[in-house]
């Protein structure tokens, strides 16, 4: 009966102030207005909270306490394998495991954090992001290369399983000569809108300065790598890239004993590159070439993607052409793949992913095509 009698009173005091916030805001009204004793509040009080001791021990998820808001995120992909190379074996395995954080700290200025856990560990993203209008913005730390379509699609986003062989072999990924950065650098990368027709951006650019050496790691050396990357919009869901790297590798000095027998030296590692990118309802289009200088060795590669949404955007069917040679001055050492997949979305952050790649090796055949079926779920 006093319960009931309570919530007819607050409703009431409700009614004739603004100060009653909260339940102990009620209470102390109410008792300011002798509707009820100091001994009734309190005991009300003591109710209210064991009541809320109990609803907070059924509660599964709590919100982040932090100095700002911030947003997690994260994903993590299952792969298995079956490979037909003669003594490749077969398996699962943690392909990706990301955890990341991000968040605004003002109305100009961001930043990103991620980890990749699958494996040894390691930071991928962190920076910070500085908008200043949609002409200029600055991001400063460890990031994406502004090169490649490929490169700078989410893995968690890619429609294949595999990014092509040129984009591994020549973006800083996992066959490059500089090592696996996962196509990332730290640096400083300045970028925005050129020119806009109407609410629509036509003319993009992106423009970075970077050590070079790749990710987690101290600069080896003077030479910095330049980016450059321009991006036409010239209709709706069409995107021509054209893209720039130049920069150096350096290698340490060799010993036999004390003597120096091949000194240290930076070498070239440019690259230049164009993307086309195509949606049209359930209709995607994907292209890329890319020209590779390591030291002396030139090398070259492309691909083009084709996909197509049935079934409500939920089964994805897809065909992939994707050539790679790995030196153009010797003959018969290039690559062709042709991969088939299929993409089932259950939800926008669970997916299942099937693909087939013939692969085609000029000179001595090697029966090697792979299935790969990938599980990917995030939040």
């Amino acid at each position: 009966m006093r319960k009931t009698i309570f919530l007819i009173l607050i409703a009431g005091v409700f009614n004739l102030t603004s100060r009653s916030q909260t339940t102990n805001d009620v209470l102390n009204v109410l008792v300011q207005k002798n509707l009820i004793s100091q001994k009734d509040a309190d005991s009300i009080r003591a109710e209210s909270a064991i009541a809320a001791q109990a609803d907070l021990a059924k509660v599964k998820t709590f919100p982040v306490n932090a100095g700002k808001k911030i947003q997690l995120s994260g994903y993590t992909q299952v792969r298995y394998q079956s490979l037909e190379q003669t003594g490749a074996i077969d398996g699962f395995d943690i392909r990706r495991a990301r955890l990341g954080v991000k968040g605004n700290i003002s109305p100009y200025w961001s930043y990103r954090v991620q980890f990749d856990l699958a494996g040894t560990p390691k930071l991928i993203d962190a920076y910070a992001e500085l908008k200043v209008n949609d002409y200029l913005n600055f991001t400063l730390g460890q990031a994406k290369i502004p090169f490649s379509l490929e490169n700078l699609t989410s893995s968690n986003k890619l429609e294949l399983i595999d990014r092509s062989q040129a984009v591994e072999a020549l973006v800083a990924r996992g066959k490059d000569v500089g090592g696996n950065q996962n196509g990332r650098d730290l640096g400083i990368q300045v970028g925005g809108i050129i020119l806009k027709q109407k609410d629509r951006s036509v003319l993009d650019y992106r423009l970075g300065v970077y050590n070079g050496s790749g990710i987690n790691t101290a600069d080896n050396n003077e030479n910095k790598g330049y980016a450059a990357r321009l991006i036409v919009h010239p209709v709706a869901g069409l995107d021509i890239s054209g893209a720039l790297y130049n920069g150096s590798r350096f290698i340490p000095e060799v010993k036999t004993g004390t003597v120096v027998t091949t000194p240290s030296k930076n070498v070239d590692r440019n690259r230049y590159g164009f993307d086309l990118n195509y949606d049209l309802n359930n209709l995607a289009v994907r292209g890329e070439y890319i020209h590779g200088t390591d030291d002396k060795i030139n090398r070259e590669g492309y691909y083009f993607q084709a996909g197509y949404y049935f079934l409500e955007r939920k089964l994805q069917l897809l065909a992939k052409y994707d050539f790679y040679d790995t030196d153009k001055a010797v003959a018969k050492n290039a690559s062709t793949w042709y991969v088939l997949g299929a993409n089932y979305n259950f939800n926008p952050n669970t997916r299942l992913q099937f693909n087939y790649t013939f692969k085609q090796e000029e000179g001595t055949s090697i029966n090697n095509n792979l299935a790969s079926i990938q599980f990917q779920i995030g939040f």
